[in-house]
């Protein structure tokens, strides 16, 4: 299938710091991709990256094709939404719609009007007295018009409230059937993911951890419960993703394509924020022993 995104190797660095490193990873096209990872991750950096607003530092990255943002027939193809859904305080709805019109040879006037009408926006009010779902919608109805190939998000709903969380998403599955367009999303709300995207991308510490079809995934994954002690009877196979302990018994989050028969074991099923939270969790416990070696 072709890849909407390749990276090999990139990175990308601030002063010392790098926000994203050594990050290599193929995006395959026609998915809903969740891009999920603790605050300072590098999820930012990554879209960023895709939009052509940032250079690598390291590595290099293609996205549908060609180099981001190298040139107007790229632009065109790709949309971004950035954070703060940002729209224009003074501009009426009906001045971003015609801004829209003038920046973007592809521009989809029909798609523009008719889901401006479905969310009930007024197109003489201006944007500053909107809600904040309002401009949301607004910011989404501009990315969709464009007629983009890949849709990016960066944390879209973050400060929306529940009912304009479920409006936004489902206003963004719905066009995504519809326009048949790749998009790519970031956020903190495991389960707003868990409803839309069928393809996770989890980064940890400036890397990608795990990255994958969320059936796969899930699929591959087993949370194992039994005595205390009983590690070794693992198979070499089973690679250990996070492991949790009481005095008689532990329980550890496997990844493993084999069946798993020992008895010793009760397996049981994985959702996918169990799944994400496990990546995270082997994070918080690794900085944790690195920071008890630093004291001794």
């Amino acid at each position: 299938m072709t890849a909407v995104l390749e990276a090999r190797g990139l990175g990308r660095k601030y002063g010392r710091r790098w926000a994203l490193r050594e990050c290599t990873v193929d995006i395959p096209a026609g998915h809903v991709v969740g891009l999920v990872g603790p605050n300072g991750a590098g999820k930012t950096t990554l879209l960023k990256l895709a939009g052509g607003q940032l250079e690598p530092t390291a590595g290099g990255i293609t996205v549908l094709g060609g180099r981001p943002a190298g040139g107007r027939e790229q632009l065109a193809k790709v949309g971004f939404v950035a954070q703060d859904t940002p729209v224009y305080a003074g501009l009426t709805v009906a001045e971003h719609l015609r801004l829209g019109a003038r920046l973007n040879p592809r521009w989809d006037a029909a798609t523009a009007r008719e889901r401006i009408a479905r969310l009930g926006l007024v197109p003489t009010q201006r944007a500053g007295k909107l809600s904040g779902g309002q401009r949301a919608q607004l910011a989404l109805t501009l990315g969709l018009a464009k007629r983009p190939e890949l849709l990016i998000l960066d944390e879209p709903v973050a400060a929306l409230d529940p009912l304009a969380r479920h409006e936004f998403l489902r206003g963004l599955m719905e066009a995504t059937v519809e326009h048949e367009l790749s998009v790519l999303l970031s956020s903190h709300l495991v389960s707003d993911l868990e409803r839309i995207c069928d393809y996770v991308i989890v980064l940890v510490d400036s890397r990608v951890r795990m990255a994958g079809e969320v059936d796969r995934l899930l699929a591959s994954h087993h949370r194992l419960t039994g005595p205390r002690g009983a590690l070794e009877r693992l198979p070499a196979d089973q690679h250990v993703v996070s492991a949790h302990h009481t005095d008689r018994q532990s329980t550890y989050v496997v990844r493993t394509d084999a069946p798993i028969h020992d008895p010793a074991w009760t397996v049981g099923r994985l959702g996918l924020e169990d799944l994400v939270l496990a990546y995270m969790e082997k994070r918080t416990a690794d900085n944790r022993r690195a920071a008890l070696e630093v004291w001794r």
